[in-house]
């Protein structure tokens, strides 16, 4: 194995067990489904790295999304709130009764630099594959990511049923985790069009 790929598998394998002993031991399962699905999902990558090589930027990439995500639910930032609910610049509070509907958490970022990502990723596999204007492939990648996007919503729906006190929110944080992984995606298709052309 190359020192590159070592030090990414050493990385994720690092963060991986060192969180779910953590969510084990505060008995938090929400995280637990969580980590099950980004252990998939690394599985997955490295299944067919041999065949798409994904660049060091885009596994990076990935690794620190990863990172982030199990940050999110367990690390407590001021007034003892999970690093998901913080709010590092408050560009907009409508003041609902939940709190939910503010702009900009860590969360909504995080939603955003996922799907950035993903816009990538899907250059990356489609590339040389589907061969149509630059505008209507850039276009069909940013829609694919935001496709992508609904799957994140779906495991996050199936915690808020599966587990009695989730931190997912309800129907504000649902709402605005969908603008901010569109938000990411067309970013990320309009990056990755300036950064490679086509």
């Amino acid at each position: 194995m190359k020192k590159g790929y070592l030090a990414l598998v050493l990385f994720n394998l690092a963060y991986i067990i060192g969180f779910s002993i953590y969510y084990l031991s505060i008995k938090n399962y929400e995280f637990m489904i969580y980590i099950g699905v980004l252990v998939a999902l690394f599985v997955l990558v490295f299944a067919i790295q041999r065949r798409v090589k994904f660049s060091y930027t885009i596994l990076w990439m990935l690794s620190i999304w990863g990172l982030l995500h199990m940050m999110g639910g367990g690390v407590r930032w001021p007034g003892d709130e999970v690093l998901y609910r913080w709010v590092p610049i408050e560009l907009y509070n409508a003041g609902d009764t939940l709190g939910e509907f503010v702009i900009l958490k860590f969360d909504q970022v995080l939603h955003w630099y996922v799907y950035f990502i993903m816009s990538f990723v899907l250059v990356h596999l489609l590339k040389g594959k589907v061969k149509i204007r630059p505008l209507y492939f850039y276009t069909l990648v940013a829609l694919a990511s935001m496709g992508l996007s609904v799957i994140n919503e779906l495991v996050e729906f199936a915690a808020a049923v599966g587990v009695q006190d989730t931190g997912v929110g309800g129907y504000y944080n649902t709402s605005l985790d969908l603008v901010f992984n569109t938000l990411g995606a067309v970013t990320g298709a309009i990056a990755s069009y300036l950064r490679k052309g086509r």
